[in-house]
C-alpha cells in the first residue's frame, strides 16, 4: 500500500457520481468503466441541479449512457419517468434493447407498435415505464396531445431529445415536427430538466438549439474527431468505374459496412449488382418494407451480410458498434449529413474504412432534393385558403382535389404550418386556426443558403490536399480539430485503384440493362368532379391502358444520366440519339416475351404505332414513336391531336389536377379514327416521352379505346422519380 503524506486531503467521490458509476457500469456490463469527459458533468447538471443541457458528442462517445443514468437516479429520487424524443424506429429498437440491458424499463409509442399502445399506456398509469419513447409525430398527434401529453407532462422527470440538430433549420425538411419540441418545453415546470443530444452540429446549429431550450443551457461539447475512421476520397470518371470498383474490391473491405447511394433508384440498381455478382448484400430504402429493414439490420449486425446498399433511411441511430466500413457512390450534400453517415463505422472498433466515391451527377441530385423539400408561399397561402372556407376540417386526400400538391409535399406543408400554429389536425383531418400567418422569407433564404454553402463544402472535402478529418470536423466548428495522420492525404492512399475489368463489364451490362415496368392507373383520383371531371371509382377495363414499359428512370444510374440531360431545363429538343432508340427496342424485346415472361403485359403484340403530342418535346417523341414502328415493321399511324388548346399545367403536380389538366385534351384525329378501325380492335403501342404521374397515358389510352383500339400499351423513354 502506498505511502500518503498525511497534510494531503484525499478525493472524495460525491453520492451521486458513486451512485452514477454504479448505473454506468451495469449499463455497459463493464466493472471497471469510467466515465469519458462530460458525460458525469452532464448526469450532475440534470439529476443534482435540474439544469437544461446540451450535448455535443462524437457518435460512440456515450450519450445515451447520460441519458440512462439519469433516469435511473431521478427515479429512484421519487421523479416520474424520463420521455425521449427520438427520431428513427430503429433508433427506438436499439435504444429500447440498450436500456433493457441495464435494468431501465423502457418502452415506445410509435406508428410501428400500436397494438401495444394500450399496453404501454397502462404501464405508464401503473408507474412502471422508466423511460417512454416517443417519435416526434407523436406530438402532433391529436389523440395524443389530448389524452397522454398533459398527464406525461405532468408527471415527466427528464425530456430527452435525442439528435437535436432536427431542432435547427439544418432539419427543417427531414422533421418539421421537431419544431414543436420547443412548445413542449415552455409548458414543462422550470424544476424539470431537459438534455438535448446531438453528434452533429455546427456552431450556427448550437445556437439555434440553446436558444429553444430556453436560458442557463450547459453546453458540454467535446471534440470530433474519430480516431478508428480511415477516411480516402477515389474520383472515378463514371458509374460504370465506380460500380466496377465495388465489384473488384467489396470482398477486400474489412467486415461488414453499409454501401451509401443519392437516390432509392441507386441503392436497389447497385444492390441488384452486387447480388447478381455473388457477393451478400441487400437494398434498404424509404421503399423497404418496415420488416424487412427491421431483418436487414439484424442481419447486418450478425454479419450475414456483406453490406447494406442503403439511403439517408439507414443513418441516426443504427448502432452496429464493430461496422467496418461505410461506402458512398455519390456524395452526401453537406458535411453534417456526411459525418453522421460516415459515424456509423468504427464505434466499437479500433479501425474501419470510410471512402467517397463522388459522382459528376452529385449536384443535379442535390438541387432536386433541395427544391422539393422547400415550402412555397404561393402553396401555404393556397392550402390556408382552401382551410378557411372550408370551415371544417379536410382530409389530405380531400385537399388535393383543391390545392395542385403531391402527397408527400402538402404533408410536409402542412406539418410546417401545424408547427406554425396556422393549422391543426382534428381526427384524419386539417383545418384552419384563424391565427395569422406570414410566409417566412428570410428564414427560407436563411436555409437554401446554408444549403449551398455545405454543397460546397463537400466539394471542397473532396478536393483538398489536406487532412480530411480535420477539414470535415472544422467544417462542424470543431475548434480542436488536427491532422489524423491516417486519412489518404495523410498517410497516403490506403486503398486500391485498379478494377478488374470483368468487373468493369459486368458494371457497364448493368447500366445498359434497359426496361422499367410501369403499373397502369387503377381508380380515378377522389374529389374530381370539384375539378370538372366527372368521373369517380375504379377505371373500366375497356377504358384503361395495359402495363407498359420505359427505358428507365430519371434517377436510374445507367440510362438516368443521359435522360436527365436530356430532359434538362432549357435542353433543345432533337432526334431520338440512335443508341437510346436501340435500348427501347431492347426493351420491346424483352417486352415481346422474347427472353421470357409474360409477353406484351397479356395484351397481345402491338400491330400500330400512335404518339403523344409532346408540348416540349415533339421531334423527340416523332422520331422515337417512327423509329420503333420502322424497327418493328408496324405503321406508324400518327399522334393523337390536342384538343381545346392541349394538356395543360406543369409536371409535378398531384393526381388530381393532373388529371384535371389532360382531360379531354386529347382528340382521334378522322385519319387516325379510320385506322384504328381498320386495326379491328387489335393492341396499339402508345409512344411519349416523359411518364410523371402516368394520367396522360391514361387519358390518351382512354381516347384511342373508345375510337375503337384494342389494348393500349404505353412506352416512353423516362419515368420521373
Amino acid at each position: 500500500m502506498a505511502n500518503i503524506p498525511q497534510n494531503v486531503a484525499l478525493p472524495v467521490q460525491s453520492p451521486t457520481r458513486q451512485q452514477a458509476l454504479e448505473c454506468l457500469r451495469e449499463l455497459v456490463g463493464n466493472p471497471q468503466a469510467e466515465f469519458h469527459d462530460g458525460q458525469f458533468e452532464a448526469i450532475e447538471a440534470l439529476v443534482d441541479a435540474g439544469r437544461r443541457a446540451l450535448v455535443v458528442q462524437r457518435t460512440g462517445w456515450g450519450k445515451s449512457a447520460v441519458y440512462f443514468v439519469s433516469s435511473l437516479l431521478l427515479r429512484r429520487r421519487g421523479a416520474g419517468p424520463t420521455l425521449i424524443v427520438s427520431p428513427l424506429l430503429a433508433l427506438m429498437r436499439d435504444q429500447v434493447a440498450a436500456a433493457a440491458r441495464a435494468g431501465v424499463r423502457a418502452v415506445a409509442i410509435n406508428s410501428a407498435n400500436a397494438l401495444e399502445w394500450d399496453t404501454v399506456l397502462a404501464q405508464l398509469a401503473a408507474d412502471e415505464v422508466d423511460v417512454l419513447l416517443v417519435s416526434p409525430e407523436r406530438l402532433t398527434n391529436p389523440s395524443f396531445r389530448e389524452n397522454q401529453l398533459p398527464e406525461l407532462i405532468r408527471r415527466t422527470g427528464l425530456l430527452v431529445v435525442d439528435e437535436a440538430h432536427c431542432i435547427s433549420d439544418w432539419g427543417h425538411d427531414f422533421r418539421p415536427d421537431y419544431r414543436r419540441i420547443a412548445d413542449l418545453i415552455t409548458q414543462l415546470p422550470e424544476t424539470v430538466p431537459v438534455l438535448a443530444t446531438t453528434a452533429t452540429a455546427n456552431s450556427r446549429v448550437v445556437h439555434d438549439i440553446e436558444e429553444q431550450l430556453g436560458e442557463g443551457v450547459l453546453t458540454i461539447r467535446g471534440p470530433l474527431g474519430r480516431e478508428s475512421l480511415r477516411l480516402g476520397v477515389l474520383n472515378l470518371p463514371d458509374s460504370r468505374d465506380r460500380l466496377g470498383w465495388l465489384l473488384t474490391h467489396l470482398n477486400d473491405l474489412p467486415g461488414s459496412g453499409i454501401i451509401y447511394t443519392l437516390t432509392v433508384s441507386a441503392a436497389e440498381d447497385t444492390a441488384r449488382l452486387l447480388a447478381e455478382a455473388g457477393h451478400n448484400v441487400l437494398a434498404y430504402t424509404g421503399r423497404t418494407d418496415p420488416a424487412d429493414r427491421e431483418r436487414a439490420e439484424q442481419l447486418l449486425k450478425d454479419n450475414q451480410v456483406k453490406a447494406l446498399v442503403a439511403t439517408s433511411a439507414l443513418g441516426m441511430g443504427f448502432d452496429k458498434p464493430d461496422l467496418g466500413f461505410v461506402i458512398h457512390l455519390g456524395a452526401p450534400s453537406s458535411p453534417v449529413a456526411y459525418y453522421q453517415q460516415v459515424g456509423r463505422a468504427g464505434r466499437g472498433a479500433a479501425n474501419a474504412d470510410v471512402l467517397l466515391l463522388p459522382g459528376s451527377e452529385d449536384r443535379e441530385i442535390w438541387q432536386y432534393f433541395a427544391t422539393a423539400s422547400m415550402p412555397s408561399a404561393e402553396k401555404a397561402q393556397a392550402v390556408l385558403n382552401v382551410l378557411d372556407e372550408a370551415g371544417s376540417a379536410l382530409s389530405t386526400v380531400a385537399l388535393e382535389a383543391r390545392v395542385d400538391l403531391r402527397r408527400t409535399p402538402l404533408e410536409l406543408l402542412l406539418k410546417v404550418l401545424a408547427v406554425d400554429g396556422a393549422v391543426e389536425r382534428v381526427g384524419d383531418g386539417w383545418k384552419a386556426t384563424g391565427q395569422p400567418w406570414a410566409y417566412d422569407a428570410e428564414r427560407y433564404s436563411r436555409i437554401a443558403e446554408a444549403r449551398v454553402d455545405e454543397q460546397e463544402s463537400m466539394i471542397v472535402y473532396e478536393d483538398t490536399s489536406g487532412c480530411r478529418m480535420e477539414y470535415i470536423t472544422s467544417v462542424l466548428d470543431d475548434e480542436t480539430a488536427a491532422p489524423c495522420g491516417r486519412c489518404d492525404n495523410c498517410a497516403g492512399q490506403w486503398f486500391p485503384k485498379d478494377i478488374a475489368e470483368a468487373a468493369a463489364d459486368a458494371a457497364g451490362q448493368t447500366l445498359r440493362r434497359a426496361g422499367i415496368v410501369v403499373e397502369p392507373r387503377l381508380q380515378w383520383p377522389s374529389g374530381m368532379d370539384r375539378l370538372g371531371v366527372a368521373v369517380k371509382g375504379k377505371i373500366k377495363p375497356d377504358q384503361s391502358v395495359a402495363e407498359g414499359r420505359v427505358l428507365a428512370r430519371l434517377t436510374d444510374l445507367g440510362w438516368g444520366g443521359a435522360l436527365r440531360e436530356l430532359f434538362a431545363a432549357g435542353a433543345p429538343d432533337r432526334q431520338v440519339d440512335p443508341a437510346m432508340l436501340q435500348a427501347c427496342v431492347q426493351v420491346l424485346r424483352e417486352w415481346s416475351g422474347a427472353e421470357g415472361g409474360t409477353a406484351w403485359s397479356g395484351a397481345g403484340r402491338p400491330v400500330a404505332v400512335v404518339s403523344v403530342p409532346s408540348r416540349s418535346k415533339p421531334q423527340l417523341v416523332d422520331s422515337l414513336a417512327r423509329g420503333i414502328a420502322g424497327i418493328g415493321r408496324m405503321p406508324y399511324l400518327g399522334a393523337l391531336q390536342p384538343h381545346h388548346g392541349g394538356p395543360v399545367g406543369a409536371r409535378g403536380g398531384n393526381s388530381a389536377y393532373r388529371l384535371a389538366g389532360v382531360w379531354e385534351r386529347f382528340a382521334v384525329g378522322e385519319e387516325l379514327g379510320q385506322a384504328l378501325v381498320g386495326a379491328q380492335g387489335q393492341p396499339v403501342l402508345l409512344v411519349d416521352d416523359l411518364i410523371d404521374s402516368r394520367w396522360t397515358m391514361t387519358v390518351a389510352g382512354r381516347c384511342l379505346r373508345e375510337a375503337g383500339a384494342g389494348a393500349v400499351l404505353p412506352l416512353a423513354l423516362a419515368q420521373a422519380g
